[in-house]
């Protein structure tokens, strides 16, 4: 017999699969509808299914810091995120990418130092020194390294790579922030409203093609769409009533599900290198998490 905690938990789990897959949808849906339309279009379903579930929050009833700085930074960070990896100039650039945005559990716990006070053991410098050179061995490839070779990269597609890079900063401090300032309120689905209507607006001046709905790019929009609103609703039921560490330590795995899916969908294959790199990132937000366990 399944306890309620345990089906809690695994409604948590759930969560972390489902956006496991975010970086290979991303990457595909903006190959059919572009990067702003198919964004565009994400949101916009994810939007409406978190109001059929959840509806829109009393706007009165949220702290307005949280509201208009953390509602501005979760706006900013969801753009950021799916134009890097639509602007990517190819899908194993996107991966890349993709990685680059798992930095922010080590970020979140750097900044927690900072913003909400948070106690860490020394422990925490070298686990973010290991993600930060996860990254760089994901974006080195399996060839030679040079701090030169790194830079012609970024400047191949530095727009992409900017944005990555600054989603993961963000996000932190959004998580930050909304530890701080919300007093238990969620305005996600609001959020999502928002993100969903910036986007249209972007998308009015830009110059990409018409949308076209073709029947494989649908089913791709909307299963992202759905599963984008029930990982939001599912991971706030797993940490109010699951088991909070189990779900906070399979989190941090998230990077290896996420890379390892998305390299099926797009058919990819990276090298060890890559994996390496992976592995480097997960182990390292592991090691910023455990440096500040024990100070709750």
């Amino acid at each position: 017999m399944v306890s309620s905690t345990q089906r809690a938990t695994l409604f948590g789990l759930l969560a972390i699969i489902l956006w496991s897959t975010s970086v290979g949808l991303l990457r595909s849906i903006s190959e059919h509808f572009g990067p702003v339309g198919g964004a565009a279009l994400i949101y916009t379903v994810s939007a409406m299914c978190l109001c059929l579930a959840r509806g829109l929050p009393k706007i009165r009833e949220i702290p307005p810091r949280y509201l208009l700085i953390g509602g501005a930074l979760f706006v900013t960070y969801e753009i950021f995120l799916a134009l890097a990896i639509g602007l990517a100039h190819s899908r194993s650039q996107s991966l890349e990418l993709g990685m680059i945005n798992y930095l922010w559990p080590s970020l979140t716990i750097v900044l927690a130092l900072f913003i909400n006070q948070q106690r860490a053991s020394l422990w925490l410098w070298p686990g973010l020194a290991l993600s930060l050179a996860g990254i760089i061995q994901v974006m080195k490839g399996d060839g030679s390294w040079s701090p030169t070779q790194m830079w012609q990269n970024i400047l191949d597609n530095p727009l992409a790579y900017g944005l990555a890079f600054a989603a993961a900063l963000i996000w932190a401090l959004y998580c930050n922030l909304t530890r701080r300032w919300s007093q238990g309120k969620n305005g996600v689905s609001l959020f999502f409203c928002a993100t969903a209507l910036v986007l249209w607006g972007k998308y009015a001046f830009v110059s990409e093609a018409p949308l076209h709905f073709s029947f494989s790019a649908t089913l791709q929009l909307l299963f992202m769409g759905v599963s984008t609103a029930v990982a939001y609703s599912a991971w706030n039921f797993g940490i109010q009533r699951g088991n909070m560490t189990l779900l906070a330590t399979a989190s941090y795995f998230t990077p290896v599900l996420s890379a390892f899916i998305a390299s099926l969908w797009l058919g990819l294959h990276p090298g060890w290198s890559f994996w390496q790199g992976v592995a480097m990132v997960v182990v390292g937000s592991l090691l910023c998490w455990l440096a500040t366990r024990r100070y709750g």
